[in-house]
């Protein structure tokens, strides 16, 4: 997967938040400040100020005028992932964000994935909106019409293998199979199609726990039985998250949530617990060194965040029981160097590690100009 981008660069942690509400409102705190508090709120960077315009994202309607001359209506916040299985909201207005990566929003659409590398694996059909490592989407055009993959490869797989080779085939392989390598991860292509044919299959079962149902799929579910269920509601916003491994009882302050595999519990992502970092997402806004539009949030505990926590849960579960299948999966014997170089796969054109040019349609640019890509 030679095209590969850095993550989004908030610069203001105001603009995401877990619910769309919440963004709404500071938009309107935001909105309706005039002068030296507005440029509070704002929180200036070297990058974006209120005083400067950024073109409209693409996909996105958002006003392009300065915004302490026009902020326009609040954009529609979009689904982003914050971090690893956090989903999040998101204000996509270019003028708020430091970063805000458009070749990434230009090939958004129900057809693509994106890779991270976050240090593990992970695969997500939001756009990543934190600090998740390199990006690397599955399709280099929207409607999966160019895989980002190196030129000649699926050929070659299929050829090898004896079958035809998708996309989606060649990432699963890469989520059972890649490891942290000297120069990043490192993908064995096996000799053996048997090999190949387990490690797509076991890919196949990761990528749909990680997909979480997106792209129509169906939620996973663990057996009946070990399913997570509310045994006590949320009446009091949670001070704290706790574990008890006995019970498998989770506790969200007076609320309760059993079975929870320990699996789940301890499942780590960047070196911190995913639950804890879950949990303490939803009550930043909360925390005393909250300040300004950091400080919006709901006053009392959303009875949908429980079920967000409950499918959470679920995938993370999951995940832990794939963990050791995963762990012992051996490529076997590896495709030689020398076979991928004949072929012309490697190393890869340097067209196919930038972005493809896609402009289907007029985009708007600062203070209303059209955009020349």
């Amino acid at each position: 997967m030679p095209w590969s981008v850095s993550g989004l660069r908030l610069g203001r942690a105001w603009v995401a938040a877990p619910d769309p509400a919440t963004l709404r409102a500071r938009w309107t705190a935001l909105t309706g400040a005039e002068g030296p508090e507005r440029e509070r709120l704002f929180r200036p960077s070297r990058t974006r100020t209120p005083s400067a315009g950024a073109a409209a994202l693409p996909g996105q309607r958002s006003a392009t005028a300065r915004f302490a001359d026009d902020p326009g209506p609040c954009p529609d916040p979009v689904r982003v992932l914050r971090a690893p299985f956090d989903e999040q909201w998101l204000l996509p207005d270019q003028r708020l964000i430091d970063a805000a990566r458009p070749e990434l929003w230009r090939v958004l659409d129900g057809q693509q994935l994106f890779l991270l590398e976050n240090p593990g694996l992970l695969v997500t059909a939001h756009l990543p909106a934190g600090r998740l490592g390199r990006i690397r989407p599955l399709h280099r055009r929207p409607g999966g019409t160019e895989a980002n993959l190196a030129p000649g490869l699926a050929p070659l797989l299929g050829g090898r293998y004896g079958g035809w080779v998708t996309p989606e085939d060649v990432l699963c392989w890469i989520l059972a199979a890649g490891r942290p390598g000297i120069r990043g991860y490192e993908v064995p292509l096996p000799a053996d199609p048997g090999r190949w044919r387990a490690g797509v299959e076991l890919g196949h079962r990761l990528l749909t726990v990680q997909l979480r149902g997106a792209r129509g799929g169906e939620p996973p579910r663990l057996p009946g039985g070990r399913r997570p269920y509310v045994r006590a509601a949320v009446t009091v916003w949670p001070q704290e998250l706790g574990y008890d491994p006995e019970t498998e009882t989770l506790t969200v302050g007076d609320g309760a949530v059993s079975p929870v595999p320990a699996g789940a519990w301890e499942y780590e992502a960047q070196g911190v617990r995913v639950l804890e970092s879950w949990f303490a997402a939803r009550c930043a806004h909360r925390e005393p060194e909250a300040r300004g539009l950091e400080g919006f949030g709901p006053a009392e505990w959303p009875q949908a965040w429980t079920s967000d926590l409950l499918a959470l849960v679920t995938t993370l579960a999951l995940l832990a029981d794939l963990a050791p299948e995963r762990a012992a999966f051996t490529p076997g014997p590896s495709l030689p160097p020398a076979e991928l170089a004949a072929a012309r796969v490697l190393p890869p054109p340097r067209w196919s590690r930038r972005p493809a040019s896609v402009l289907d349609h007029q985009e708007e640019g600062p203070g209303g100009q059209f955009a020349l890509l």
